[in-house]
């Protein structure tokens, strides 16, 4: 996993905004918003740790009239405890609300309801039942994520999507366990895995994941594969040479200048000819060359 640095230049694609967001889960995301969409469901979004705004963006771009979009993030504020003070400390200390609202703003004409300050707060931020669809990639430590599952699935509408962030890098192993926990322990039915994402409901998986399937089976960039384990049937999804998915670009997009042409060099004479040209008299050497211009 790369390393972003915040940057203050305005981003002109996606791709410029910094972040951990790879083409697959760009395309699950935009799938799973846009069933909903086309089952006509209406519900909010909601977003917990946003870093640069990347997924924000795109999560942006599917909300409707009359639904909210909120992000939860501390954007370098005070932490609600020691470990989480040194977590922020060490993985987003150049995280800062003016680099996300820049970067949004270069895509969106407005702001999400942005509430700076720790996810424990968005019990009393947003209302229970009221998200069609969750993001979850705020702290990585145990005990935030398994309040932040609770706080999903009683946001969530009974068939919305909660996403999981980092549940299986060596790095985040508490968000590992508070995920498997849910699954396990808590009513969280798994739909489908990516390489660094789990896409989970509290509902029945069943339906969407008979269309994902479809969908994913017609790709010939996505590698599937499906396991039965503790009675969940797991969907597993790797890019196979997947590209970057189009996304409109921003309002600074600037297209590239284009690359000038070099003017063709004269052709080089052979050395043979160059030594003639130099051992015969200069009054023979004029004449050839007004032979070969003329």
């Amino acid at each position: 996993m790369d390393n972003p640095q915040e940057t203050h230049t305005h981003p002109g694609e996606l791709t410029d905004v910094p972040g951990w967001f790879p083409p697959l889960d760009q395309v699950l995301f935009t799938w799973f918003l846009e069933r909903q969409e086309n089952l006509g469901r209406t519900g909010d979004l909601l977003e917990l740790g946003a870093y640069m705004g990347k997924s924000a963006i795109l999560l942006g771009r599917h909300l409707r009239a009359g639904e909210r979009f909120t992000v939860c993030d501390l954007f370098g504020g005070e932490a609600p405890d020691g470990a989480n003070r040194a977590e922020t400390a060490k993985s987003y200390a150049s995280l800062t609300r003016q680099a996300f609202e820049r970067n949004y703003l270069s895509f969106h004409d407005e702001l999400p309801r942005v509430v700076e300050a720790p996810s424990s707060v968005v019990s009393t931020e947003v209302d229970a039942g009221s998200c069609r669809f969750v993001h979850i990639d705020a702290s990585h430590l145990y005990a935030h994520v398994r309040d932040d599952i609770g706080a999903a699935r009683d946001i969530l509408q009974p068939d919305g999507i909660v996403v999981l962030d980092d549940f299986r890098s060596e790095h985040t192993p508490g968000v590992s366990v508070a995920t498997w926990e849910a699954v396990l322990n808590r009513g969280l039915r798994p739909v489908c895995l990516s390489t660094q994402k789990l896409y989970g409901t509290w509902g029945d998986p069943t339906a969407v994941q008979e269309e994902l399937l479809t969908a994913l089976r017609a790709r010939g960039d996505v590698g599937l594969s499906v396991q039965d384990a503790a009675g969940h049937r797991l969907v597993r999804t790797r890019a196979r040479g997947m590209k970057t998915p189009e996304f409109p670009r921003s309002r600074h997009y600037r297209a590239p200048e284009p690359t000038p042409v070099p003017a063709p060099r004269p052709p080089r004479r052979s050395r043979g000819r160059r030594l003639a040209l130099d051992l015969l008299p200069p009054i023979v050497t004029r004449a050839v060359r007004r032979a070969r211009t003329s």
